[in-house]
């Protein structure tokens, strides 16, 4: 009798009650088998949290590059202006190139941190992948369905991103209308780019309203309403950011196809351009029988 309740995992009903405390120490709950729970680990959350740092951080400068790249659709120079601003050229006696690298070297940190945090979440193995599949078919869910487009944008912009971000890590000074044009059109990057395009902004966007949502952000006294005012909101992101995008794409490439016979030619804006002819002059008139 004795025996098959102790096989079974079953607490004998004659079993002397162990006290409530014992030296004056309060008791700790057990289980059946008198063994302590262990402690619950907070690492898990923490790496959520710093998951979701990490992500806000990323999505902040893309907004905040999707408007410096689009200044070519001011002019030339507004976007000459922009890239030398990054270099210090308006505060120190000349530019620095390498502040940019500096720059772009902690963006792809943070970048790569975020992808190894999100990592943690992919589908282990071929089992794991068809469970959720599986799974996401029954719900028919709409955030879960959201959660897989994440996954595969963010597995596609590890290496997108990382062939981009290196590119400027190395190369700051090609920065430029017609530096940026010819790396774009004549060393044939745009098609990378425009893939870039649609996974970041989509990943972005729905980035942003699960971060929302997990964090209770913009949070009303209808839960139900406020998740679809943040879904119209991704939406309204995600469509205004591919489409600047994609409208600054095509003046690059036009600029590109216009500037491919002079392929490599530094842009020099037009007051710099008077500047240099003057000094020119200058130097000519100042020649022996000038």
């Amino acid at each position: 009798m004795d025996s098959s309740f102790d096989s079974s995992g079953i607490a004998r009903p004659l079993a002397p009650v162990r006290p409530l405390a014992e030296a004056g120490r309060p008791a700790v709950a057990r289980d059946t088998q008198g063994r302590a729970p262990t402690r619950k680990s907070r690492w898990p959350a923490r790496l959520d949290l710093l998951q979701s740092a990490s992500g806000l951080f990323l999505a902040v400068f893309l907004i905040g590059h999707m408007f410096f790249v689009s200044s070519i659709l001011i002019s030339h120079e507004a976007f000459y202006t922009v890239a030398r601003f990054f270099e210090g050229a308006y505060f120190l006696a000349e530019p620095r190139p390498w502040l940019v690298s500096v720059v772009v070297g902690v963006v792809l940190t943070v970048f790569i941190a975020h992808a190894w945090l999100a990592l943690r979440k992919f589908p282990a193995n071929f089992r794991q992948y068809k469970a959720f599949s599986e799974h996401k078919a029954m719900l028919r869910h709409g955030d879960t369905g959201l959660w897989w487009i994440q996954l595969w944008t963010g597995f596609a912009l590890f290496f997108l991103g990382t062939v981009h971000l290196y590119g400027m890590l190395t190369q700051p000074e090609l920065i430029g209308p017609y530096e940026s044009a010819d790396r774009i059109w004549t060393g044939s990057m745009w098609p990378l780019y425009l893939l870039l395009l649609f996974a970041v902004e989509t990943h972005g966007g729905i980035g942003l309203y699960r971060l929302a949502l997990k964090w209770g952000w913009l949070e009303g006294r209808d839960p139900s309403a406020s998740r679809r005012r943040l879904r119209i909101a991704k939406t309204l992101f995600s469509v205004f950011f591919l489409g600047l995008g994609l409208v600054s794409l095509l003046a690059y490439v036009q600029l590109g196809i216009a500037h491919a016979d002079k392929a490599g030619e530094r842009y020099v804006p037009p007051r710099a351009a008077v500047v240099k002819l003057g000094e020119l002059e200058f130097a000519l008139s100042r020649r022996p029988g000038g």
